[in-house]
């Protein structure tokens, strides 16, 4: 597996090895041992799904207490996956690192404890596949407000985008809970 740096030194891009034939691929999507080597130490406890259309976009989100690190992937389709650092007291809080993952590309990104998730669907229909450090709790779920100027990012365009209630009605960063 290989580890593209990101401007957000936290924030890793993996590329794992696909092998592939005529008969498809095969690849490793998840070794213990081969992330710690990575620098990666985490216990994933949980795994999550979620199937959505394009346009969708879900995010950002975080639970202010049982922090999540997660390792995502996308199975089928393709988004555009944005982590946002909120840890006030980082040199990185505020700013934003974005990338594509796709069933084409088979990459998968590791988002640390301490940041806002989300992502915008590109292709007409995505599978989101991961993989979480810490179990969902509900009381401790918040978002921030995806199109917030400050944090600025650049979502490509996804058509008419698709939010949940609380996404749309998310607060922007400077009125936000966030991590010490």
């Amino acid at each position: 597996m290989k580890v593209i740096p990101t401007e957000i030194p936290d924030v890793l891009l993996l590329e794992p090895a696909v092998y592939r034939d005529s008969r498809g691929f095969f690849m490793e999507s998840y070794n213990q041992r081969t992330l710690a080597a990575l620098g990666i130490n985490a216990a994933f406890v949980q795994d999550n799904h979620s199937r959505s259309s394009r346009g969708v976009l879900r995010g950002l989100h975080y639970q202010i207490q049982q922090p999540q690190g997660k390792l995502v992937r996308v199975v089928r389709g393709e988004v555009f996956d944005v982590a946002v650092d909120i840890r006030r007291h980082s040199p990185t809080f505020g700013k934003w690192i974005g990338f594509h993952l796709s069933d084409e590309n088979l990459r998968m990104a590791y988002v640390p404890p301490g940041f806002a998730h989300g992502f915008v669907v590109l292709s007409e229909i995505v599978e989101f596949l991961y993989k979480t450090t810490d179990y969902y709790a509900k009381e401790f779920e918040r978002s921030i407000l995806y199109s917030d100027p400050d944090i600025g990012i650049s979502w490509p365009d996804a058509g008419a985008l698709v939010l949940s209630e609380k996404d749309r009605n998310a607060p922007p960063l400077n009125k936000a809970e966030v991590y010490p």
